[in-house]
């Protein structure tokens, strides 16, 4: 007696090897779900289907003689079989077949995100609050959810660390998601529009848009999940040579210098502050200006000003020299003056 699974999150038909192999040597193989997706493919295959299951002793007499019978469960598994045959199993009346338990394919790695995916879709549809977000709403979130994450790394909590790994990947989902739901309602009204409009019209709307309304259409462009986790891959690859590509990388400094050369001709920028968001800490902005001015060996001073701000400045391009961050500096010597407060309140 077999009983075949296989994964939903593996496309129908893809079964291995040893499931084909105990497919078509069965002498009976029975499901019963009339609509389970694999059946069209193992009509394709030539392997017969009943679909019935029999009770536990139904199933235990189709097996006598030595025959092979594969049960194939639906998705949610049938409870009332394997509950049947574990009584039958237990009672030590029955003499049982052999039972095996047959994977007929298997989730790889990452094959979670899948479902992170429909569920995301769903929610998005469904959920009154999550359904009227948008990327401008959704911001303060990122930002949050980012500062658990650190809170979590420097903590050493690792249980955390699981959870606001989750949280951060919510948000790169979610976004993915309304930029999908974006550019598809952006198609709808561009259909509509040109149904009423008729054909002369919308020749004439092209007409008078030109590259302003080209521009627009990408602002809206549509992406999914899928175009950022692509983009990402292709990065990935193109930034290390060393691992994807014919290039050598013995050290750290060896791997960063294919990274910044690859990113050089990828971005094209003109100065070395383009792409340096100015909304993140100030210690960290000041110490990524430092960064960057010192890679580019660009001859410049730091500005000279009254008041702390200058004097800030100062410390986070020098903490930045040495090889220190001064935002995890800063924050490690913020706890630590938390913790002196505690004590000093009496709560440890």
């Amino acid at each position: 007696m077999v009983l075949l699974t296989a994964s939903h999150r593996v496309a129908p038909g893809l079964l291995s090897w040893p499931a084909w192999r105990t497919l078509r040597a069965a002498d009976l193989v029975l499901c019963a779900d009339p609509a389970h997706p694999q059946l069209p493919y193992l009509r394709e295959a030539g392997v017969e289907v009943a679909r019935e299951v029999p009770d536990a002793h139904g199933l235990v007499d189709a097996c006598a003689g030595g025959r092979t019978v594969v049960v194939i469960p639906g998705g949610e598994g049938d409870q009332r079989l394997t509950d049947g045959l574990a009584r039958l199993a237990g009672s030590g009346r029955v003499s049982m077949p052999d039972l095996e338990l047959l994977p007929g394919s298997y989730d790889l790695p990452g094959a979670r995100l899948l479902d992170l995916v429909q569920v995301m879709d769903r929610v998005r549809r469904e959920c009154p609050w999550t359904s009227r977000q948008t990327h401008e709403g959704l911001v303060k979130y990122a930002i949050e959810e980012a500062y658990e994450l650190v809170e979590a790394i420097e903590d050493g909590d690792r249980a955390a660390l699981r959870e606001e790994l989750g949280d951060v990947l919510l948000q790169v989902f979610f976004h993915a998601r309304i930029a999908e739901e974006a550019g598809r309602a952006d198609a709808e009204g561009e259909e509509e529009a040109e149904g009423e409009e008729g054909a002369e019209g919308e020749e004439e709307a092209e007409g008078e848009e030109g590259a302003e309304g080209e521009e627009g259409e990408g602002a809206q462009a549509a992406f999914s999940i899928d175009d950022v986790a692509g983009d990402l891959v292709d990065k990935l690859v193109r930034r290390h040579p060393h691992v994807f590509g014919d290039a050598e990388a013995e050290s750290p400094e060896d791997v960063s210098a294919h990274w910044q050369a690859t990113k050089a001709v990828e971005k094209q920028r003109e100065s070395v502050t383009d792409g340096i968001p100015l909304g993140q800490p100030g210690l960290a902005l000041a110490a990524k200006l430092a960064g960057r001015v010192r890679a580019g060996g660009i001859d410049v001073e730091l500005p000279r000003g009254e008041g702390v701000g200058y004097e800030l400045l100062a410390l986070a391009a020098r903490a930045e020299a040495a090889g220190t961050d001064p935002e995890t500096a800063l924050r490690a010597a913020a706890r630590a003056y938390r913790d002196a407060i505690r004590v000093a309140e009496g709560v440890g």
